[in-house]
């Protein structure tokens, strides 16, 4: 596993990346355009191979993030077609700037039949990976089951992808908090274990790709996606060590792992890395 944080790109692709590097991260996330916007970028390509090769010459692995908007289960129509090509330009972007992959939430689906937001959301899958020559890759993060129950099963997870007509770009993300808000991560001092044999008999942890490190606010099965510091939150120290302990996510060496974590205003995640560092290493 290699540790890091999300980092901004106000100043550009290659210096979000060089950022990383003076935090002491070895991986980064970034939002690859406006946050709260579908709205296509015109983006720099230069900066953005130059974060590529910045990359490369530090052993930086980084992941790009979808903005808030998208919906991989939204219906037929125009707001389909706009987080399409979202994801295209998403794509597009974390290519060029060499990132593992492009992660999206499962999707949410508001209509009276479940089965048909699943379909929407391999169609939409579909269309937006269509001719897609890159190398990075669609990651899937689980969900938290904040309003909606879809994306917090590893069995969903992986049917998707494997329904999927291109599910060799398709990896996927497991945000930690909202494995334990939906109930994923079980509470037991061999939680983390548990979860990893299930996810190795599911065909999940083949296909892993990247962690958001996360603690949790609130209690197991809460539902609700609110972060808090590793070592503060519900989760606790003893079940990240576990996690972070786990040989099968050691032998990832290309896997990033984010925090997503609040940090006080004026502060940054350099301690924060440090400290799961230290876990990962016992």
């Amino acid at each position: 596993m290699r540790f890091g944080c999300h980092i901004s790109i106000r100043g550009g692709y290659a210096e979000a990346a060089k950022t990383a590097v003076k935090l002491g991260a070895q991986s980064f996330q970034y939002f690859p355009k406006n946050p709260r916007s579908l709205t296509i970028k015109s983006f720099n390509r230069q900066d953005a191979e130059q974060c590529a090769r910045f990359c490369r010459e530090h052993g930086l692995l980084s992941i790009a993030h979808t903005p808030y908007p998208t919906n991989l289960a939204v219906g037929p129509g125009e707001l389909r077609q706009a987080t399409i090509a979202s994801l295209r330009n998403d794509l597009e972007i974390a290519d060029a700037c060499g990132s593992v992959g492009v992660v999206v939430h499962f999707g949410k689906y508001k209509g009276e039949d479940p089965l048909q937001g699943y379909k929407n959301i391999i169609q939409c899958m579909n269309e937006a990976l269509a001719g897609y020559t890159g190398r990075s890759l669609l990651l899937i993060e689980n969900q938290a089951g904040e309003g909606t129950s879809m994306g917090t099963t590893l069995e969903e997870l992986v049917q998707v992808r494997n329904l999927c007509a291109f599910p060799g770009l398709v990896g996927f993300c497991l945000d930690t908090c909202h494995a334990f808000a939906s109930g994923l991560w079980p509470s037991s001092k061999d939680g983390w274990p548990e979860l990893e044999r299930h996810a190795a008999a599911t065909g999940y942890l083949q296909h892993l790709r990247a962690i958001h490190l996360n603690d949790s606010v609130y209690p197991r099965g809460a539902h609700k996606d609110r972060h808090a510091m590793i070592g503060r939150g519900e989760i606790g120290e003893a079940r990240f060590a576990s996690l972070l302990q786990s040989t099968a996510l050691k032998s990832m060496s290309d896997l990033p792992a984010v925090l997503e974590t609040p940090v006080l205003r004026g502060s940054t995640h350099a301690s924060e890395i440090r400290y799961v560092k230290e876990l990962s290493e016992g």
